[in-house]
């Protein structure tokens, strides 16, 4: 079948995610959002400081470009889990390539990024040419990964690294530089799902995969690029966390996949597929960021904390369901 055609199958198949549908999608986390604010400056009077604002968006940074990545996938109707394993690799990698072979930082993060993005590139290839579940391919991949990164260095941190990697964590004025680059991603992220061929079927794939396929739209391809992406963004993080810790570890972003899902199903993404925008996300991400520091801030240990982060990711995930079932309903 002709592109022409595929398109316009897939502009009515988005006719119910129209702008003004998902846009109304990102307001209950926005208010959400508001309200937690709200009773965080209330209990904490350093809350609304321009010094801890800064803070949370630095802290924020490196998982928000994780759940920028993550957004594609689940809009596909997919999952990664492999996310943490993949930025371990990578930094490790990139920090290996700088210690051990001298090689040119820039370069050392060139190919850092470039073996983000091939893992992830190989879980699409699981997921849309080998058949295999998203959940199952990105599992193996996750312990995959994670093995690798400890072979790498047989368990051991690479520390000291090269002053210029380390100006990736440093600051321009008072704005955080990882703060930057979580910006910069979350525009071209925004951009290719609103205005690019491969967003449009993203969300079509998401909504009904058969349809999409039966259209004309090479679903395969589609769902390789997406992971690409997804593995593109983790290698991205890993720059960040690596530059900023001044050290690679084969343990490091354990569990950050369970707050990138997290942000995302938050920002109003459907776990389902096919429903959610990138600036829900963003939302999301800066939920989960007010969370953590307003806890840490009134000094709630660690157990409780995580307690919280799990009660809001299951009461986001029921919301998605209730939402979805009276739209069946109407």
């Amino acid at each position: 079948m002709s592109s022409d055609y595929a398109d316009d199958a897939v502009d009515k198949a988005l006719e119910r995610s129209d702008f003004f549908k998902r846009a109304r999608g990102s307001l209950g986390p926005l208010i959400a959002l508001i309200l937690i604010c709200a009773v965080m400056a209330f209990l904490s009077k350093s809350f609304l400081t321009a010094g801890n604002w800064l803070n949370i968006l630095q802290q924020v940074s490196m998982v928000s470009i994780i759940a920028a990545g993550m957004t594609f996938v689940i809009l596909m109707g997919g999952i990664d889990l492999s996310v943490g394993s993949i930025v371990a690799f990578t930094g490790l990698i990139t920090a290996a390539l700088m210690k051990y072979y001298n090689i040119d930082p820039w370069q050392a993060v060139a190919l850092g990024i470039a073996s983000g993005a091939f893992l992830g590139f190989l879980n699409g290839i699981m997921v849309a040419y080998m058949a295999l579940p998203p959940f199952i391919a990105t599992l193996g991949m996750m312990s995959i990964a994670r093995g690798g990164a400890f072979t790498i260095t047989n368990g051991d941190t690479i520390f000291s690294l090269p002053d210029p990697f380390l100006i990736i964590s440093e600051r321009i004025g008072r704005i955080p530089i990882p703060a930057i680059i979580m910006l910069i991603t979350f525009l071209v992220c925004g951009y290719v799902l609103n205005f690019t061929r491969l967003g449009r079927y993203t969300y079509a794939i998401g909504g009904n995969e058969t349809a999409s396929l039966l259209s004309g739209i090479n679903v395969m391809r589609c769902k390789t690029a997406i992971f690409t992406i997804s593995g593109l963004c983790c290698a991205i993080s890993a720059m960040l966390l690596t530059s900023r810790l001044d050290s690679a570890t084969p343990v490091a972003a354990e569990g950050i996949e369970l707050d990138a899902i997290a942000a995302v199903v938050i920002g109003g993404t459907s776990m389902m597929g096919g429903e959610g925008r990138i600036s829900g996300t963003i939302i999301g991400v800066l939920i989960m960021g007010v969370v953590n520091n307003g806890m840490n801030l009134l000094f709630i240990p660690q157990g409780p904390q995580k307690i919280v982060k799990g009660a809001i990711i299951v009461i986001a995930v029921m919301v998605d369901i209730i939402r979805k079932s009276r739209q069946g309903n109407n």
